[in-house]
């Protein structure tokens, strides 16, 4: 399925609507398009969010780092955008994306791998790759 961006003037009508919280992030939750696996959450602000609807690469806004974070940009685990949706409330988006290796920084496919059973937390998958190759560490 090929993304398809709509246009500037499109782009920022559709980004007028969003509720963004009081500093300016709205919740993103990252999910395989194609399987319907939840991948990961993460933050937009309202750059973030126009830059994925303008190249179709997802692109979040780290709080961390307190700027732009394109995924994948690290650690080449890139996500290709295929449709993005806004709830009912207009403050929160799912992102179906086309997942190019691992979403999450610990080296599992999603970030939702802390089950929460009666004996505690039990992790349901382990790492495909170790976080150290995927950042370059040594």
């Amino acid at each position: 399925m090929t993304y398809l961006p709509p246009d500037e003037a499109t782009r920022a009508r559709m980004i007028d609507t969003v509720r963004f919280d009081a500093a300016g992030l709205i919740a993103a939750v990252a999910q395989q398009h194609d399987t319907g696996e939840i991948l990961m959450l993460a933050w937009m602000n309202r750059a973030a969010l126009d830059e994925t609807l303008r190249t179709g690469r997802v692109c979040y806004f780290s709080r961390s780092r307190d700027g732009l974070w394109r995924k994948g940009e690290t650690s080449g685990q890139v996500q290709s955008l295929v449709d993005a949706r806004l709830d009912c409330d207009r403050d929160a988006v799912v992102l179906l994306v086309d997942q190019q290796g691992v979403a999450c920084h610990t080296g599992r496919r999603s970030c939702f791998f802390n089950a929460m059973r009666p004996e505690g937390l039990v992790e349901t998958s382990a790492p495909l790759v170790s976080a150290d190759s995927l950042y370059g560490r040594s």
